[in-house]
């Protein structure tokens, strides 16, 4: 075990619950820590169901192709702790390494002197440290839970906020109902700071322009003040400063091109001196591992199907179904081969509203456990829901390992394309199994 890893399970244990949203905990320890968060450089703080991380993604490319340096905080990791902690530097950022992370954690713990505190409190109190103690000239912030009660919420005045797609997930944190949860991401306005509100169901728009006009965030809001569209194998960005001719985003699927509006609209309002040029090159250089990431080499994709594509995936509600059965049905268009889809999730998850997307699009589900800490659904249980959905085929499997042996076994009348989805605990297994990494 390395020893961050020693300290990060020492700081769990600090607080009976995982989650309890709260800023007095943070606040605390920001106080004796001597409030990095207010040496924090110009930030752009990001909230939202999903896209958050791909939106922050497209900033940091666009950023650093722009010669900037960039500081980061996301949420979860994938594979190492430090993934949640990018520090900028000249010539681009570059993860927090074992040496910093180990020295500000052991600060963090003793400055907390053992009191109840949750794991990501303290953790986003060292992140803030990190970044107060090391010069950039942007930060990127990541909301880990909702956004009024968020750790990260704790700053004052971010240069511009930004909400990505709402919808239903974490309901038993956040409300049970869309505008319920916008109006706890909408926590994170300030009075002054852009809000760009990215592209919404009606219902969370309505409440996300309300709160933003109730605070003072002057509103930026996606398919009003500003718009995207594919045209001729371009991506074409509209607002009221003109009409930007951009390359497609590397980032695979239709939903990344109004993550990267996001992150443009976000741009032209505090930072309008960042060239078209370095927009351009930020949109074909973003990276965001386990969204729609295709694996092409590694132990998983050798135990695929001969031929086959594998493609792996985070999503695990209902909007992140929608998007990726969206993108399936674009890719098979565009290069038809049979679909399965082998999917994992945990039980405070709604399994079956991401199922029912595939329903006509999949060939086959083969369902696996998460494994860990978080309480999975039995995969018998999953394959049982694929087919009351409509899916013709299905199977439960112990592992991703056996899933794929089980697709290598059918009689496909060409190589499949392979979907791994349904949960970010299981992407990032499948990624530590390949043998990926993340820089």
């Amino acid at each position: 075990m390395d020893q961050h890893d020693a300290i990060l399970s020492r700081l769990l244990t600090l607080h009976p619950k995982k989650i309890d949203l709260s800023l007095g905990r943070t606040e605390r320890l920001l106080e004796a820590l001597g409030r990095p968060d207010l040496r924090l450089p110009p930030t752009i703080h990001v909230a939202g169901t999903n896209g958050k991380g791909s939106t922050i993604a497209f900033l940091r490319a666009m950023l650093e192709a722009a010669g900037k340096r960039v500081h980061v905080y996301t949420s979860p990791h994938l594979i190492r702790f430090n993934e949640r902690i990018r520090l900028g530097a000249e010539g681009g950022g570059k993860l927090v390494d074992d040496e910093r992370l180990n020295a500000i954690l052991e600060r963090c713990e003793e400055a907390n002197g053992g009191q109840p505190i949750t794991f990501f409190e303290v953790t986003t109190a060292a992140a803030f440290s990190l970044f107060a103690d090391n010069p950039a000239d942007w930060l990127l912030l990541e909301t880990g839970l909702g956004g009024r009660y968020d750790s990260t919420n704790v700053i004052k005045n971010p240069k511009a906020t930004i909400i990505t797609s709402v919808s239903l997930d974490h309901m038993e944190f956040l409300g049970d109902t869309v505008e319920k949860i916008a109006f706890e991401k909408a926590g994170i306005f300030k009075r002054g700071a852009p809000a760009i509100i990215g592209f919404q169901s009606e219902a969370a728009e309505k409440v996300l322009e309300r709160e933003a006009r109730r605070v003072g965030a002057p509103l930026s809001v996606a398919g009003q003040d500003f718009h995207v569209r594919e045209e001729n194998g371009r991506l074409v960005f509209e607002d009221e400063r003109g009409l930007l001719d951009l390359p497609l985003p590397r980032l695979p699927g239709r939903h990344q091109h109004q993550n990267a509006a996001n992150a443009i609209a976000a741009l032209r309002a505090v930072a309008p001196e960042i060239p078209t040029s370095a927009i351009e090159a930020g949109l074909t250089r973003a990276e965001w591992p386990a969204r729609l990431q295709r694996l092409l080499r590694g132990h998983i994709v050798d135990a695929a199907p001969a031929g086959a594509e594998v493609w792996l995936d985070g999503g695990h509600n209902e909007d992140g179904g929608r998007v990726l059965a969206e993108a399936m049905a674009e890719f098979h268009d565009r290069s038809p081969r049979p679909l399965a889809l082998i999917c994992g999730a945990q039980t405070t998850k709604d399994v079956r509203a991401l199922l029912k997307h595939f329903a006509g699009l999949a060939r086959e589900v083969v369902a696996v456990p998460v494994e860990g800490e978080h309480k999975s659904w039995p995969p018998e249980e999953v394959a049982t829901l694929a087919k009351a959905e409509g899916i013709p085929s299905t199977a439960a499997a112990n592992s991703v390992e056996e899933a794929l042996q089980i697709l290598s076994a059918r009689a496909f009348d060409q190589p499949p394309r392979v979907l791994i989805a349904g949960s970010l605990y299981l992407a990032a297994a499948v990624l530590s199994a390949n043998g990926s990494q993340i820089e």
